[in-house]
């Protein structure tokens, strides 16, 4: 499979592109589980699926990127509003990235890592191993270079990230992963209770550090990515429950800037899975 990831690292992304899309509708067609649940959670947010049946493409084309994300050249990636970053790195804190399941999500770091890094100091990213061994290493090739860092999704990990944000420097989490037992709160998303991480809070209420939305466009066509950046509306809240919510609520925000590409069929709503090290970020340093 290495061989194979390599192989298509060099393929132009127009191309990639359109064979994801017609994966997307294949897995779509073939999966009546998937299937549901993709319409199931649109109707939730208010979606028909003649508003957001461009997602069925999109997710295939997240797959067949992943490839040229990961061990290809840099993907084309502009940058809106630079200046929210500008702005919480000049106050001297360091910053939580936060974007959900949605349009190219692991690139928004990867842009902000060749944007900022070399004047402010790397981005930490927190990551699932993958089970499978080979897919594991490639991932960890991929996600470890010049101005990132990836970290798992342990103690040790959560303390790198702490270490980071008191150093001044950037993080990296995706708030709409649904958390292991124990790692997390049962808050709405799109009006319904879904078990959503406490980290990403816990990070930013212990470091002092700001928080800043991220999401990143896919352009049809392959012609390449735009990465929008914004800031929280309100201060984060000191209450656990409600900065929880604070974080369901500005991801429903972006969700909606461009719904078509979301990962409507991620099971947001399963139950939390049993783990036993919780990553918890409480005393950790």
């Amino acid at each position: 499979m290495p061989v194979v990831f390599r192989f298509f690292s060099v393929f132009p992304l127009w191309l990639l592109h359109v064979m994801g899309a017609a994966m997307g509708w294949v897995a779509f067609a073939a999966s009546p589980t998937y299937r549901r649940r993709f319409l199931a959670n649109a109707a939730l947010a208010g979606y028909s699926f003649a508003q957001v049946r461009g997602a069925v493409a999109h997710a295939g084309r997240m797959v067949a990127e992943l490839p040229r994300l990961w061990l290809g050249a840099p993907l084309p990636c502009s940058l809106v509003n630079e200046a929210c970053v500008n702005a919480a790195y000049a106050a001297g804190r360091g910053i939580v990235f936060l974007t959900p399941h949605q349009g190219c999500f692991e690139l928004s770091a990867q842009v902000a890592a060749r944007r900022w890094s070399a004047e402010r100091g790397p981005i930490t990213v927190l990551y699932r191993p993958a089970r499978q061994p080979w897919l594991a290493k490639v991932m960890e090739t991929a996600r470890n270079r010049p101005g990132m860092l990836a970290v798992p999704t342990t103690l040790s990990g959560v303390r790198q990230m702490i270490k980071a944000l008191r150093r001044g420097e950037a993080v990296g989490l995706l708030p709409d992963q649904v958390p292991p037992e124990g790692q997390g709160l049962w808050a709405p998303f799109f009006g319904r209770d879904a078990y959503t991480m406490t980290l990403a809070a816990r990070l930013a209420q212990q470091t002092g550090a700001a928080v800043v939305l991220a999401r990143c466009e896919r352009l049809s066509w392959g012609r390449g990515y735009v990465t929008h950046f914004e800031t929280l509306p309100a201060p984060l809240s000191d209450q656990m429950d409600q900065a929880v919510l604070q974080i369901n609520q500005a991801m429903e925000h972006l969700i909606r800037q461009s719904p078509e590409q979301y990962l409507w069929g991620y099971a947001r709503y399963k139950q939390p899975r049993a783990e036993a090290a919780a990553p918890a970020a409480g005393g950790a340093a």
